[in-house]
């Protein structure tokens, strides 16, 4: 007796039962044959299996065609009903939902938008969602990857058998998607592929994974992002209104697995950082709070410069939720979160996004475009625009759905050129036949361009250590369209010179002048950060010249030259209160060192300078323009003092900040002064609360109309040793 018209060719059953089937939708499910309904389904593990209707009612039984647990019979109802089934074996029986009697959930528009690489709202398609779909809860998943023959959802809902649950491909943008009645927030899930060959891949996790697990393990967790409970928005409203090139800016750069460690050694929580690190930072009057990289990341050593899970929060401190939490408590204490955002390259672990369906889909096929030779990692195809899109989705992500106030992107200078770290014969030129990554560059500008145009007030801040033209130009004007970029040369120049001997300073004299020449062909960050105290450099206070008392004295007043210095702030944590040793993420910071007056001291006055920055109008308002700064004394190499004024305009005080690079106190040193009158000391770093000697001048200076060096007064004062000095006009 020849088999029905409708019987699936076995050829078909066993591609489905080997989860090899490219398009189970069109067998699976319910399907109309000439005049009659069939329903094929493939429960592994069934050895019989009841059709259902929307009231759980038993329509019929379906034959067992294969062992395996493929079913497959005609329906003896006419019309497409909402169906499941019940299955039975030895052991029990169970209900199923079968995901290929549901329809999908992207549409037109989706293709439509994903295809042109316009989509910015990714993260509400791709990834794992749960929700309810046709009158079933459960979740929706979604992956690009267009170049795999068949791709599929393992997780906890059903037993990590790749075969179950073989996603349908949307053919115009190689999106594959499926949604799985039953599936839950908190399963573990990753994605099995099959390459243009066939050939199984490893399994992958979600590149828009919003939740991981903890490492080593590597599984995405189906996690929601859209329900968290915020309570921030008067500053968000606030923040709408900031100009941030106007605005005090001083930064606090946290690794939040060493900041502090429990007594067992393990990780704080992200809600036991908001309770103990987010107070700590706004009682230390800083502005802002930046991270570094909290994206799921599987190596600790890496500080998280190498992500794996762009979207997730990492599971070291606990879940999106927390994290959420974490900068909500920031925001209601009146401090700005800053993320370290790593778009450059990403590691090549085989659960990753390196070769995601057998193919170089994220990376470049060359590795003269796609392999990064200092980091050993692949390089972002910036020129796809489905990878493009990706990226920007992140960074657009973290901005909205976490409330982030600013992105510092990491590796910039990577980026914008294709020789970079590369010898003769290792690159390729761009179309022109130059060494500009022309793809990234635009890459670069359209994140800039986004992110501002859908978040007023936040800041792009760019890691960059070339003299690429207009860094932070914005992008009408030719520019990669940052706000901020960090300003390397005078990190460089300025410990060269403080960790000379004060005698030999006058010699390098320029180290601290030079800068002053480009200081605002940018809008500068002044970093200080993890860069400079690891890795056998030693810590910020290691590096200062002389004994114990010099290396104490010399690290304070280059604390405070830097915070008089134009540019806005940037300091490493721990480096508040001046360590001996470099860091170690291994580790907690030493707060012992605290119960020690020379680290204490310090501790003092960096608090102190962050309040005296953000209310004085002159040493922040005009940070990124030449009107702000004025030369007062930048010649005296005899004697290594440095001396100039800030100006903010609008009518508020003068600033002048002076520094005695020197051990050598000198009285009645003459200084020109911007105007005559009384002017009062607001920071002397060698007070003696901050562990100096206690020289001074008393609390004030009178400045006398008389003048000195084209300036149109001059005061006499006392210059400590060792110390900076910081006079505000009166009256």
């Amino acid at each position: 007796m020849a088999d029905p018209d409708w019987t699936l060719p076995a050829a078909e059953v066993e591609a489905i039962v080997s989860g090899r089937h490219a398009d189970p939708f069109a067998v699976l499910g319910l399907h109309q044959s000439g005049t009659e309904w069939v329903v094929r389904a493939f429960v592994p593990g069934a050895e019989e299996l009841d059709v259902l209707d929307r009231d759980a009612k038993r329509l019929a039984r379906l034959p067992l065609r294969h062992g395996a647990g493929f079913f497959e019979g005609p329906l003896p109802v006419s019309g497409r009903q909402a169906l499941g089934y019940f299955a039975r074996n030895a052991g029990g029986g169970w209900t199923v939902i079968d995901p290929y009697l549901l329809g999908p959930v992207l549409g037109p528009l989706d293709d439509y938008y994903i295809g042109e690489g316009n989509h910015l709202r990714l993260h509400d398609r791709l990834g794992a969602h749960p929700m309810r779909h046709e009158g079933h809860e459960g979740v929706h998943f979604a992956v690009w990857a267009p170049n795999a023959s068949r791709v599929s959802v393992a997780g906890d809902f059903n037993r990590w058998d790749g075969r179950a649950h073989v996603m349908r491909k949307r053919r115009d943008t190689g999106v594959w998607e499926i949604f799985i009645p039953g599936a839950h927030e908190g399963q573990c899930y990753k994605y099995e592929l099959l390459d243009p060959a066939g050939r199984l891949l490893p399994l992958k996790s979600d590149p828009f994974g919003f939740a991981a697990e903890m490492r080593p393990k590597t599984a995405s967790r189906v996690a929601r992002t859209d329900n968290f409970a915020w309570d921030d928005k008067s500053h968000l409203d606030r923040r709408r209104g900031v100009d941030q090139r106007r605005a005090p800016m001083s930064i606090y750069e946290v690794h939040l697995g060493s900041w502090r460690r429990r007594d067992d050694g393990g990780f704080l929580s992200y809600d036991e950082l908001a309770d103990t690190l987010i107070p700590y930072v706004a009682g230390m009057g800083y502005t802002h709070v930046e991270l570094l990289p909290v994206s799921e990341h599987p190596f600790d050593a890496s500080w998280g410069y190498q992500p794996t899970g762009l979207y997730a929060p990492t599971s070291r401190f606990g879940d999106p939720s927390g994290f959420a939490r974490f900068v909500d408590r920031a925001h209601r204490l009146g401090l700005g979160v800053i993320l370290d955002w790593v778009p450059a390259h990403f590691p090549t672990d085989e659960h990753g996004l390196a070769r995601f369906d057998g193919t170089a889909l994220y990376e470049h096929e060359d590795p003269r475009q796609g392999f990064h030779p200092d980091w050993n990692t692949a390089i972002y195809n910036f020129g796809r625009r489905e990878v493009a899109s990706f990226l920007l989705n992140n960074a657009l992500f973290w901005l909205e759905r976490y409330h982030i106030d600013g992105l510092r992107v990491d590796a910039v200078a990577s980026m914008l050129y294709r020789d970079y770290s590369r010898r003769e014969g290792q690159w390729i030129a761009n179309e022109h036949g130059g060494r500009e990554n022309l793809e990234a560059i635009a890459f670069l500008q359209r994140v800039n361009h986004e992110a501002y145009g859908q978040n007023p007030g936040i800041v792009t801040i760019a890691e960059e250590s070339t003299a690429f033209p207009g860094v932070s130009k914005p992008t009408n004007a030719g520019g990669l369209g940052f706000g901020l970029k960090w300003n390397m040369g005078f990190m460089h120049d300025t410990l060269s010179y403080l960790g000379r001997e004060p005698i030999h300073r006058r010699h390098h004299h320029n180290e601290l002048t030079f800068g002053l020449l480009y200081a605002f062909s940018e809008n500068f960050v002044l970093p200080l950060s993890h860069d400079e105290v690891v890795h056998g450099k030693g810590s910020l206070l290691s590096k200062m010249a002389g004994d114990a008392w010099q290396k104490f004295a010399t690290l304070r007043a280059y604390y405070a030259f830097m915070w008089g210095y134009p540019g806005k702030k940037l300091l490493f944590m721990g480096q508040e209160f001046a360590p001996w040793g470099e860091w170690s993420e291994e580790r907690s910071l030493d707060w012992g060192l605290l119960d020690h007056a020379p680290h204490k001291g310090v501790q003092s006055l960096v608090r102190d300078l962050n309040h005296v920055y953000r209310g004085t109008p002159a040493l922040h308002a005009r940070d990124c323009e030449a009107e702000g700064f004025e030369w007062l004394i930048a010649d005296d190499r005899e004697n290594s003092v440095f001396a100039w004024a800030r100006h903010s305009g609008g009518g508020h005080p003068i600033a002048v900040v002076v520094s005695n690079f020197t051990p050598v106190p000198r009285t009645g040193y003459a200084l020109p002064m911007p105007a005559a009158g009384r002017w009062r000391e607001t920071i002397n770093t060698d007070a003696q609360v901050y562990g100096g000697s206690g020289m001074g001048n008393m609390g004030a200076v009178t400045a006398e109309p008389r003048p000195l060096h084209g300036k149109p007064a001059q005061a006499m004062l006392t210059l400590p040793p060792l110390a900076t000095l910081y006079f505000m006009q009166e009256g």
